[in-house]
């Protein structure tokens, strides 16, 4: 799917993501010894990717010391002491999904994936984890097979995806804001990234 606005797809500038994760990987990261890996969990949110909480370690830590605490199977175990690491973001080509046409591509892509379901008699995945849908089955298929429509149709590939996710409970009574709000990327193009750093706790 392409349109006048696509030019706006390449978004301007750097944004700081930070990533949550075991403290010897982090340390290893900064040092240059390794590099982070994609997720590639088939309930990830936004597809396959490096994920980052943008401008958020606190929420990044969050989710570290959950993957201890409550939620091991999240990460299979490997986070034991909670660490962050912050990254340098250039968002690239970016399947942002607070844009219209990001919107619309998308739900095209499910069109088009619930035609091959419904074809091939295949039971369509659905999204679970209660009511935030941690556990995005559903949403992981339509947004690879979006991507798979980009490049068999020979279109530029994005480079980062990027959402924003109201998660936990309201934050006061009657409140439109939730207690776990974030903006969360995954990058695909592992060039997006510019820089790791350690981040400034005060």
């Amino acid at each position: 799917m392409s349109n006048g606005w696509d030019i706006y797809k390449k978004l301007p500038g750097f944004v700081f993501g930070f990533h949550g994760c075991d403290e010897s990987v982090g340390e290893a990261v900064l040092q240059g010894k390794q590099s982070l890996s994609p997720s590639e969990n088939d309930y990830d949110w936004l597809g396959s990717g490096i994920y980052f909480w943008e401008g958020n370690p606190e929420r990044a830590l969050k989710f570290a010391e959950e993957a201890v605490n409550r939620k091991p199977k999240t990460t299979k175990g490997k986070i034991r002491k909670p660490f962050v690491i912050g990254a340098v973001v250039d968002l690239g080509y970016c399947f942002n999904l607070m844009d219209s046409s990001s919107l619309a591509e998308l739900k095209s892509a499910h069109l088009a994936l619930s035609s091959a379901w419904q074809i091939t008699g295949t039971k369509p995945p659905v999204n679970t984890g209660g009511p935030d849908k941690g556990a995005r089955y559903l949403d992981r298929a339509v947004i690879e097979a979006m991507h798979k429509i980009r490049s068999d149709t020979n279109l530029a590939p994005y480079e980062t995806v990027r959402s924003a996710f109201w998660e936990g409970e309201e934050l006061y009574s009657g409140a439109g804001f939730s207690e776990n709000a974030h903006i969360q990327i995954a990058v695909r193009n592992v060039e997006c990234i510019r820089g790791y750093f350690r981040p400034i706790s005060k």
